[in-house]
């Protein structure tokens, strides 16, 4: 089980300090969550924001989660910026596969993202060429938000389409939500606010979450 912390939930103000008590902390990889104002409606972070962490946390594999329309417009970008990891909206772009491919092209691993209306049976066609599938577990754009109940069917859903590939879930995950959901399939939980606001701090955020899923 890989622990994701998403830099949404960040105290920008201490970035740098919070992403290295992450990386102290145990955490697998960074995720920096990439909005538009137009796909979803927040507007957050550029290939900068890669940039920055990679300085910080050059050891690091970080995601960059392209929550915009036309996600091949920035491939490259992200790519040059650090990311090691791309994904990309089912719903964003009419050309998937072609987006996926340039992921690669970059020298990137790419991924593929469901919101939680969208049917798991869009994956089929793409499994073969992608590395994970997140399942968004909350409506994307906001932080903070409430786990979404049906969210355990739809990953084992998921699951029986793509057997051998990483199932990555994002939104509402805690110590509460996250044995569900590892229980159905996941291998990778992105957390943000039950990381980086945890009372006890970042690292305990990310051992409440390990020693949830045992």
């Amino acid at each position: 089980m890989q622990i994701v912390p998403s830099i949404l939930s960040a105290d920008l103000t201490r970035l740098g300090e919070q992403v290295r008590e992450a990386v102290a902390g145990g955490a697998d990889r960074i995720q920096v969550d990439v909005m538009d104002g137009h796909f979803v409606p927040n507007l957050t972070f550029g290939p900068g924001m890669v940039a920055a962490v990679r300085s910080v946390a050059p050891g690091i594999p970080i995601e960059a989660h392209l929550m915009v329309e036309r996600p091949e417009q920035f491939v490259a970008a992200f790519a040059e910026a650090g990311a090691d990891y791309i994904l990309v909206q089912v719903e964003s772009t009419y050309s998937l596969y072609r987006t996926v491919d340039a992921i690669a092209e970059a020298g990137c691993r790419a991924g593929v993202v469901l919101n939680p209306a969208t049917p798991v049976e869009t994956l089929r066609e793409l499994v073969p060429y992608v590395r994970l599938v997140n399942v968004m577990t909350v409506e994307p754009g906001f932080g903070g938000q409430r786990f979404i109940g049906t969210s355990p069917d739809k990953i084992r859903r998921v699951r029986d389409i793509a057997p051998d590939v990483d199932i990555e879930v994002d939104g509402g995950i805690d110590a509460r939500t996250a044995p569900l959901v590892v229980e159905a399939g996941a291998t990778l939980l992105v957390a943000g606010s039950s990381v980086f606001e945890h009372p006890g701090g970042v690292a305990a955020g990310i051992t409440a979450l390990r020693d949830a899923v045992g």
